[in-house]
């Protein structure tokens, strides 16, 4: 194990575990608080549809640039540092603005750092241990995606209505994983910066690209187009009349169970084959959609929200294996940045489907369609494997 999760791993995945932590303490209090500033419902969705979308397009351009002066921790350590230093900012201010301004630059860090921070983990890696190594970071990641609503629970049992805290209290893990960071350094490369780099050259990088990388992205995209937010389960849940604590308790068990399997998921995908593992996922996701379609008892639910941890144990992390073995190592960056570039217009383009189809024919239609898509998206990668290089 030693020799697979290098300290340059273990490191990395601390930080994303303590900035998960705070994250994920403001995840389920960021609308309430902003309903008590009498915020409406379609100001607090344009804010988040908004500032996830800028990540998501951002990742692509800091991708290429990293790539492009071959240096990494630079756009790690700002982008943490942006993210650290935003959540607390959010409260200085209650104008429309300012929670606007700090969400935006809480979502361009993680825009900022991801693409290199994979790039860090992929060149600590070999090509038969790439699904372990991104499976133990998704593993520290989700941890703390799962203990974050824990403590943001039990602050509120204790201290009902007391938000602004919380945001205040986001300081100590921000601070600790930025700190963690500058136990790692870099070499400096020569490389030459004469190219310009505009904000949608990922555009240009697909284009120049290799065809495995075009006919695997072409699979996960086809899949990202239908698959939509997390956001649609829960208000099945809720539809289902569900109590609101059993359907936070639901979605910190998919976290755990997702954190528990991510790790083993990679394991087996580096035994087995990185692609075998995430199609098979899919075809979980397919089965967790048709059963929330359909319906399921309560204590079936826990199985299901099981299944949808393995689904993201098997997908997530070896998807980003799965393309860094495809591509020259020094293109890591900018494959995945593209690749999470495209991932969010997909998202939103998935999410305004699945609303007008709930709409219009009801949420058993909307997931059945989900949940077919999924398996044709999975047929695809499974009939283009043969032509996908790794």
């Amino acid at each position: 194990m030693a020799k697979i999760l290098t300290r340059t791993v273990i490191v990395l995945s601390f930080v994303s575990l303590f900035t998960d932590i705070a994250s994920e303490m403001l995840y389920p209090v960021i609308p309430i608080y902003l309903a008590s500033l009498n915020y409406t419902a379609m100001y607090i969705g344009f804010l988040e549809g908004f500032a996830e979308f800028v990540a998501g397009l951002s990742k692509g351009y800091f991708g290429i640039w990293s790539d492009k002066i071959q240096q990494r921790l630079p756009f790690v350590r700002i982008g943490y540092l942006l993210s650290a230093i935003s959540k607390p900012l959010m409260i200085l201010f209650s104008n429309a603005w300012w929670i606007f301004f700090t969400r935006l630059l809480d979502r361009l860090g993680k825009g900022i750092r991801t693409a290199s921070r994979d790039a860090i983990l992929s060149s600590e890696a070999t090509h038969e241990t790439k699904g372990k190594v991104f499976g133990f970071h998704r593993a520290m990641d989700t941890l703390g995606a799962a203990i974050g609503p824990l403590i943001a629970l039990a602050f509120l049992y204790f201290y009902p209505g007391q938000y602004k805290w919380l945001f205040v209290f986001t300081i100590i893990p921000g601070i600790i994983s930025v700190m963690l960071l500058f136990l790692l350094k870099e070499q400096k490369k020569q490389v030459s910066n004469s190219v310009k780099i505009s904000f949608l050259s990922f555009f240009s990088y697909v284009k120049k690209s290799s065809v495995s990388y075009k006919l695997l992205i072409t699979g996960f995209l086809l899949f990202a187009l239908f698959n939509s937010s997390d956001m649609f389960l829960l208000l099945k849940l809720k539809e289902q009349q569900m109590n609101d604590h059993v359907i936070i308790a639901l979605y910190i068990f998919y976290n755990l169970s997702y954190a528990i399997m991510s790790y083993p998921a990679g394991f087996i995908a580096d035994k087995l084959g990185l692609n075998y593992v995430y199609m098979f996922g899919m075809v979980i996701f397919a089965v967790v959609y048709l059963a929330m379609a359909w319906g399921v008892s309560h204590i079936m639910l826990w199985i299901v929200f099981f299944m949808y941890g393995f689904y993201a144990a098997a997908t997530e992390g070896i998807g980003k294996a799965w393309i860094s073995n495809i591509v020259p190592k020094e293109e890591v960056a900018s494959a995945i940045g593209t690749f999470h570039s495209l991932q969010s217009i997909s998202a939103i383009i998935a999410s305004a489907i699945t609303g007008i189809i709930w709409t219009q024919l009801g949420a058993s239609i909307a997931f059945t369609i989900t949940a077919i898509f999924a398996i044709v998206s999975a047929l695809f990668l499974l009939f283009v494997r043969s032509y996908i290089k790794a």
